[in-house]
């Protein structure tokens, strides 16, 4: 009975549509996100964006759990990603705080962008190759999702405690082009995808994602910079264990 139900799960057309579904919704918040963001609705913009993250982290998992993950899907997520993390927060962050700079903001918005698109391209020609890490723990360079999450980091600060730019417009934009260069360089850096939690640390996991989930809703934007600054930490410390063993190869 129970492999019964799991192929008229997998048969049903609703079910074998849910990921394209999830994608689609998370192009809508993209786009949705961008409009706000001109109108100068901020917060929900950046919700927005995080929306379509959250939807980018479950659409492959649901695909590959009912057993309808294929190319339509693949290209649909890559075209997604680039909207919603490669255009939607650079733009974002330039209607928010950068429009007095106009032309060198605008620059650094398409250097973003580009840097996100290449970085999607790359990770799709390794992927058809079969040359990405195979181990299912690392990335190379920080991928598309996270770096959409970090370019918001001065939003976090704003909201959490000025509502307006803390950061003078310059450092915003160097800082952007920071998180750009993350994204095409060959830093490893980490992934939960290959982590296994063991049975016995499961309730924790459970326990401590529902007090995250708590603390997003209570404090969201602080809790947003002290995510954004554990992976932070993370991406420096595998950037320095790399070049240690760089240096340990040469000699």
């Amino acid at each position: 009975m129970p492999q019964r139900h799991g192929k008229q799960l997998r048969d049903n057309l609703f079910v074998r549509m849910l990921p394209n579904l999830m994608t689609l919704a998370a192009i809508c918040a993209g786009l949705t996100a961008i409009r706000l963001g001109f109108e100068e609705h901020y917060g929900p913009a950046v919700l927005l964006v995080l929306v379509a993250v959250v939807l980018d982290g479950l659409d492959g998992r649901v695909a590959r759990m009912i057993g309808s993950d294929g190319e339509l899907g693949a290209e649909l997520d890559s075209l997604a990603d680039f909207l919603n993390f490669g255009v939607a927060p650079p733009l974002v962050v330039y209607f928010w705080a950068l429009q007095e700079m106009r032309v060198l903001s605008w620059i650094v918005v398409l250097i973003f962008a580009l840097c996100c698109v290449v970085r999607l391209a790359r990770f799709n020609v390794g992927n058809r190759a079969g040359t990405l890490p195979n181990d299912g723990n690392g990335f190379v360079g920080i991928p598309a999702p996270a770096g959409a999450t970090l370019a918001m980091v001065p939003m976090f600060v704003a909201f959490a405690f000025t509502d307006r730019p803390i950061l003078p417009d310059l450092a915003i934009c160097v800082y952007l082009l920071l998180i750009a260069g993350l994204m095409v360089s060959r830093v490893p850096t980490l992934s939960l995808k290959g982590l296994n939690v063991a049975r016995g640390n499961a309730v924790l996991i459970a326990a401590g994602s529902i007090l995250l989930i708590g603390a997003f809703f209570i404090f969201k934007w602080v809790t947003m910079i002290v995510l954004c600054a554990i992976y932070l930490a993370t991406v420096l410390w595998a950037a320095l264990a790399a070049s240690r063993r760089h240096l340990t190869r040469k000699r």
